[in-house]
């Protein structure tokens, strides 16, 4: 080889570093085999090539002299380490374990969705139809931890339903990214990849079979039909996720109460009842039916001075007795909206017992001990002791009265406002409140306020295995990712470019240094 030429060498090695950096950035950019990259590829071993043929015998020297043996040495440790880090990753692989370190722990299943998890009674195994087209990252972590957190009773499988289309037309797939949850001989389809319809879904397999809620109107009453803040949307809502079908009633233009109710409620009548529809709801108690009254405070209600039927017969029938009062509460910024400061021990506030509610205008609800041997009776809710029952109710409504307590007259704390009776000859069920606004949509998600609504609801119609199985909206937060494109140029030039510019730098000063000597 002409000596000459040997200066040329190390420009092959130029030319195979450029090459190199150069499919490097090719392939984050565009992730793929391209023909850019293909040449780019090439090129390095041209350049190599170059570098041999221009320079043999510095090549020689390199494989066989000092530095060889230097290197053989650098190449043991560097598989060595290598080594000790395949192994690291394998042990992490093998027993992994998660953190989560978000703000509202978004990517932990909440208690309830656990708490549904245990209480599978078979296996259940959820069918994902996604097709190449719709994303199923999401999906995929969501049902893995669903499986993580079931005992071996949950588990999943993806299936493109372009590829298996028979397996979508047996599962009756019309929509892109279904869920279908099985157990035993039921099917439930989920639509959206989120904790609360996954929830939704296994709760309703495990309820196949719907029950029917009627709300009470013609009073004044909320509505689940109605929205916004001053409505029953919500409870609406969360109950027919539970596999309710909830309906209204008026029994002033039906006269009856149809034979497919599993629980009425009156929630907040603004007047009263009249006799004939307490009849009605008496006999239906009397078949082992189940109410749920709540009834809020005479002053912010238009019964005046008439007379209160369904009060009378809860207290006659019962031996549950509403006062004619209003709550105040001194722990309260809002005096007249007492909170929880004990619970009964009772199926409907067993899970909450750490976990306070408010009522907004509560009126005294107690258990007499005129209830007789026939029924059993639980004060479910109980004030603080800084709080009392006002019984002078003039001058209230319109903020005129001086609201203190007074001795021997009012009902001093704690104030018991709500109770739980059941007949425990035909297993009628009661659940009397002395407030309704809690529940409205506005109140519903504060405390435990929802929570202790939806576990009246599954207690009033006898399935207490659906208490705090009521799933729970997650909080949502959005990022808008960059383009991939940019994406890939962030990791190009934090991940490749700078450390090759100092990788670089270094090898220029290498090279200086052995010219110096």
């Amino acid at each position: 080889m002409n000596p000459q030429w040997r200066r040329f060498a190390p420009l092959g090695l130029y030319l195979a570093l450029i090459a190199a950096l150069v499919s490097i950035g090719l392939y984050v950019v565009q992730r793929q085999m391209s023909l850019a990259l293909q040449i780019s590829l090439g090129l390095i071993v041209v350049g190599l090539a170059l570098y041999a043929l221009l320079d043999p015998d510095h090549v020689r020297r390199l494989l066989t002299g000092r530095q060889a043996r230097y290197g053989s040495n650098a190449l043991i440790l560097t598989l060595a380490f290598i080594g000790i880090i395949v192994m690291f990753n394998y042990l992490v692989y093998a027993n992994p374990k998660t953190w989560d370190l978000t703000e509202d722990k978004q990517f932990t299943l909440a208690p309830e969705t656990v708490n549904t998890l245990n209480s599978l009674s078979e296996e259940v195994t959820a069918q994902a139809f996604f097709s190449s087209r719709y994303p199923r990252d999401t999906a995929e972590e969501l049902l893995k931890r669903f499986e993580q957190n079931s005992a071996g009773k949950f588990s999943y499988e993806f299936i493109d339903p372009d590829e298996n289309p028979l397996a979508a037309e047996q599962a009756k797939i019309t929509q892109d990214g279904t869920i279908v949850l099985s157990m035993g001989g039921s099917q439930q389809p989920v639509r959206g990849a989120s904790e609360q319809e996954l929830t939704s879904g296994l709760v309703r397999l495990m309820n196949p079979t719907a029950k029917t809620v009627y709300f009470l109107t013609g009073h004044g009453e909320y509505n689940p039909e109605d929205t916004g803040d001053q409505s029953y949307s919500i409870v609406k809502r969360t109950l027919e996720s539970k596999n309710y079908t909830v309906k209204v009633l008026n029994l002033l233009a039906e006269n009856k109460i149809p034979e497919e109710a599993a629980t009425v409620i009156i929630a907040g009548p603004r007047q009263p009842l009249n006799q004939a529809e307490v009849d009605l709801l008496k006999q239906y108690l009397q078949t082992g039916g189940a109410v749920i009254a709540m009834l809020e405070p005479l002053p912010v209600t238009q019964f005046g001075e008439a007379p209160d039927p369904l009060a009378d017969y809860f207290s006659s029938d019962w031996g549950i007795d509403l006062g004619k009062d209003i709550i105040f509460d001194l722990n309260s910024q809002q005096t007249y909206a007492p909170f929880a400061a004990a619970y009964g021990r009772h199926a409907i506030t067993e899970s909450i017992q750490n976990i306070t509610s408010q009522f907004p205008t509560a009126r005294s609800v107690r258990a007499s001990a005129s209830a007789g041997a026939g029924a059993s009776l639980v004060e479910l809710v109980m004030t603080s002791a800084q709080s009392w029952a006002e019984t002078t109710l003039e001058g209230i409504a319109d903020g005129t009265s001086n609201i203190q307590f007074d001795d021997g007259q009012d009902i001093p704390g704690p104030v018991p406002l709500a109770v739980a009776a059941e007949n425990l000859e035909n297993k009628a069920r009661l659940a009397v409140y002395g407030d309704s606004d809690f529940a409205m949509d506005l109140n519903f998600p504060a405390y435990a306020n929802g929570d202790l609504m939806i576990n009246t609801v599954d207690w009033a119609v006898g399935q207490e295995n659906l208490i705090s199985l009521t799933p729970k909206d997650q909080t949502s937060r959005m990022l808008v990712p960059p383009q991939q494109t940019i994406m890939n140029l962030i990791f190009l030039g934090t991940v490749i470019i700078l450390p090759s510019l100092a990788l670089l730098g270094g090898i220029i000063v290498f090279v200086k240094r052995r010219r110096r000597g």
